[in-house]
């Protein structure tokens, strides 16, 4: 089994900046590309930032500038910096990461639970 556990997010003020952190356990033998999602309410899911194993990263537009995103392999674990958020950063924030539990698997997607950024004075 494959866990995705996330650490992070809560309530902020605009401008201000959160942390989130998420690490990948169980039973993984790669890991391809972390990243990150977010869900507003009445809104579709939408990438956030995304980092390859290769360590390139690519960034939605309406964040570029403000988040910066770092991953570990080794460790297995990704993390999402927000500076300069803004009350349209509210949402629940997702960590995924395409995982190969064997080596003649697929990568396959795995998801966490979701963890809430609200930005709101």
């Amino acid at each position: 089994q494959v866990q995705l556990v996330e650490s992070g997010g809560g309530l902020v003020q605009p401008g201000g900046s959160l942390s989130l952190s998420c690490a990948a356990s169980g039973s993984i033998f790669s890991i391809g590309n972390m990243g990150w999602y977010r869900q507003a309410p009445g809104k579709q899911r939408e990438l956030v930032a995304r980092i390859t194993s290769g360590g390139s990263t690519n960034f939605a537009d309406s964040v570029k500038g403000r988040f910066t995103i770092s991953g570990d392999n080794a460790k297995k674990t990704v993390h999402l910096q927000m500076n300069s958020l803004k009350p349209e950063d509210t949402a629940v924030y997702y960590c995924n990461a395409q995982i190969k539990t064997r080596s003649f698997s697929f990568l396959n997607d795995y998801w966490g639970q979701g963890t809430q950024v609200t930005v709101s004075s």
